[in-house]
């Protein structure tokens, strides 16, 4: 009857899933009505409670259904200090190119990706050595400016003046939300090490070209979690979170065959780190980093000591034993989790002998989880109780569709888009024995239903 085709042998284009995206209204560009603004997308109806059903699944895995998981929701603003302590003021920079022509910017990495060498770990002088060696050239075929650092902090003032007080930038991460409220939540509730602190919330960058749809953006979410660790035992916390980092991503849905780790060499990872695990994902852009899972040691904590004066160690009860704790940090952004599960739903087959596009949402993700219709519209008495059918779908499931648009067929097809999983159709049999008929997504099978056990 129908036959469904693998990612692989359908070769999933971004353009496919950024149309169907804008079509059926899960996301759209940014101020689009006034020419848009480049790097910020805005959610649509279906995009925002498929984003709302990942990160409650998120935070009831990581947070609601343990017991060392604590809460905190920082604000986005802080202290300018929070950053200079952090070296975020120093060093979250990005290599930046200017094509001499035209002025636009590129980020000098991407550049050089793009024309096919290897870019990762390379310092501005050996970006600038390659570009001018290989002969890149800017997307235009323009020369290029030499390479040169780029901070892509925000940076806005607090207050009617504006001097080097009042200073202050937008987050580029929740980490630090976290790390600066570590003394209020053990001063609080004092719990036993190993511990976690986790947020959700939006962070900002000032991307030199954001690209892939919201892969790469300006303005996203992030999903954090800082795991506070005894400084000798920190692998087993490690490997219990790389276990449970991919759970989650069994449950958001994802191939297993399509998800990779990979363990960042020393001379890639952050300063802090001592070691590092990326877990990348088959996009359709290509394999790319889906998040990560860093030992950060000591170096946020002590760092705050230093600059604050305030005692960051933590005492183990009964004993004298004081230090500062080590940190764990998984690391989930947002917007690349909904991208990947918006290409492992993405799906094409053929139900009799016609394509057929729908996403194959896990049922706790979808968007909606029923569509009720009446079989015709203009019957009174089939609508009224295809009414009835949705109140009570929508009292028990919230997301409940009406649909009555077009004939059955025309339904099917747009609710598979949005990755519907079942489609629930009122007939005139209905009226006589009280059972609806059912139909499923993923093999179109259809089946009856008394109501009662609906």
């Amino acid at each position: 009857m129908f036959a469904i085709l693998t990612m692989m042998e359908r070769e999933v284009k971004l353009e496919n899933i950024v149309s169907l995206a804008k079509r059926r209204g899960f996301m759209y560009q940014g101020s689009e009505v006034y020419g848009g603004l480049s790097g910020t997308w805005d959610y649509g109806p279906l995009g925002v409670t498929l984003k709302r059903n990942i990160m409650n699944l998120w935070w009831n895995y990581f947070v609601d259904a343990r017991d060392d998981m604590y809460g905190v929701d920082a604000a986005i603003l802080m202290n300018q200090k929070v950053w200079q302590a952090s070296g975020h003021v120093d060093t979250f920079t990005d290599p930046l190119v200017e094509d001499l022509k035209t002025n636009q910017r590129y980020r000098a990495d991407h550049l050089v990706k793009d024309a096919g060498f290897e870019a990762e770990g390379l310092t501005n002088e050996e970006l600038n050595e390659l570009i001018i060696e290989k002969e890149i050239k800017s997307p235009v075929g323009n020369e290029l400016s030499p390479v040169r650092t780029f901070n892509m902090m925000f940076q806005t003032t607090v207050g009617p003046v504006a001097d080097e007080k009042s200073i202050s930038y937008l987050r580029p991460e929740t980490a630090q939300g976290v790390f600066t409220n570590y003394k209020n939540v053990v001063d609080n509730f004092y719990p036993d090490l190993p511990f976690g602190i986790a947020q959700q919330g939006k962070a900002f960058r000032n991307e030199i070209s954001p690209r892939d749809f919201v892969f790469r953006s300006r303005e996203f979410e992030m999903m954090e979690i800082e795991y506070f660790v005894h400084p000798d035992k920190w692998e087993e916390s490690f490997e219990a979170l790389l276990k449970d980092v991919h759970e989650f991503l069994d449950m958001l849905g994802l191939p297993q065959d399509m998800v990779h780790e990979l363990e960042v060499p020393e001379n890639d990872r952050a300063h802090y780190s001592k070691r590092t695990v990326d877990i990348e994902f088959d996009f359709p852009i290509g394999r790319e980093e889906l998040l990560g899972l860093a030992y950060r040691t000591d170096f946020d904590l002590k760092n705050i000591q230093v600059n604050s004066g305030k005692n960051m160690e933590y005492t183990i009860k009964g004993t004298n034993e004081k230090f500062i704790p080590h940190v764990i940090e998984p690391s989930f952004g947002v917007e690349r989790a909904l991208m990947a599960v918006l290409s492992s739903a993405y799906t094409e087959d053929e139900v009799n002998g016609e394509k057929r596009i729908f996403l194959k949402f896990p049922e706790h993700l979808a968007p909606v989880k029923y569509a009720v219709s009446p079989l015709l519209k203009n019957k009174p008495e089939l609508v009224a109780k295809a009414r009835e059918v949705y109140d009570i779908l929508k009292k028990k499931h919230g997301n409940v569709m009406w649909d009555d648009n077009g004939n059955i067929g025309k339904r099917y097809r747009r609710q598979d888009e949005i990755g519907t999983p079942y489609c629930v159709v009122i007939d005139f049999e209905t009226l006589e024995d009280n059972a609806v008929t059912i139909r499923e997504r993923d093999t179109t099978e259809q089946k009856r239903v008394a109501i009662q056990e609906l």
